[in-house]
């Protein structure tokens, strides 16, 4: 033991408390469900209706359109279900595809039934689903489109890990809104704030969320990257599996 001045007392070393937590809420696109190939090989659907098989050069123009309409989902300006079909007809005016009205809702279509048919959990996310469902409520709170969300969870059966699942398209309100939260809150039966942990990968809409609604945060941040000087959170894991350590 390192003793201290001259009354020689012994130096108790304090060692950092890891609040745990009994209620969990999780987000699903890109934290435990790889959205990237999911959206890949939607969108490779989505442009053959439309006639195109080389659909790659088209790639980068959907996916700006997409985020942006996104980003006005979490400042409230438009709804999840604006998105929808609006991000490709955006899309088609831009590229200056020769489609019709209906065929531009066929490629939304085509789109939105690829999501829920393609992609995968993350590896080890379903051992991680397994670990956190037999020991606290989750509830799964996704800014998506219902259709999407509940077709993904039934295809890869982890339907019954949530207490809850609270899409922004079926609540009319999306992270970071405070309104989203309340939502799941009261489905879990209103559990303390102090009880509770939002999970995700988005700085924006998961983690700005839970600050904002006043639960700590678990920024999960695979690839590290770096925060703004104005991010705030009250944790950050590299791999899932560090999760449940955070957990009762």
């Amino acid at each position: 033991r390192r003793l201290r001045g001259r009354d020689q007392q012994p130096v108790r070393r304090r060692r950092r408390r890891v609040s745990r937590y009994s209620t969990l809420l999780l987000d699903l696109d890109h934290t435990i469900f790889d959205f990237d190939a999911s959206e890949h090989a939607a969108f490779a659907a989505a442009m053959r209706v439309a006639g195109i098989d080389e659909h790659g050069e088209h790639f980068e123009a959907y996916r700006r359109i997409n985020l942006a309409m996104w980003t006005a989902v979490e400042r409230g300006t438009i709804r999840s279900n604006d998105v929808r079909n609006q991000r490709f007809a955006m899309l088609a005016d831009e590229l200056r595809l020769d489609v019709d009205d209906p065929t531009v809702v066929a490629m939304a279509d085509a789109f939105v039934e690829g999501l829920g048919a393609f992609g995968d959990l993350y590896p080890g996310a379903r051992e991680v689903l397994d670990a956190l469902a037999s020991r606290v409520p989750v509830a799964l709170v996704s800014n998506g489109l219902g259709e999407v969300v509940h077709a993904r969870l039934a295809r890869l059966g982890i339907e019954a890990h949530f207490a809850t699942v609270v899409v922004s398209s079926e609540v009319g309100a999306g992270k970071p809104s405070p309104a989203i939260f309340d939502v799941a809150f009261e489905r879990l039966g209103d559990p303390a704030k102090n009880s509770a942990l939002m999970v995700g990968d988005s700085l924006s809409s998961d983690i700005a969320g839970g600050a904002g609604y006043g639960i700590a945060t678990c920024w999960y941040n695979p690839h590290a990257k770096p925060s703004g000087p104005h991010d705030t959170f009250t944790h950050e894991i590299r791999d899932l599996c560090d999760l449940p350590a955070l957990i009762h």
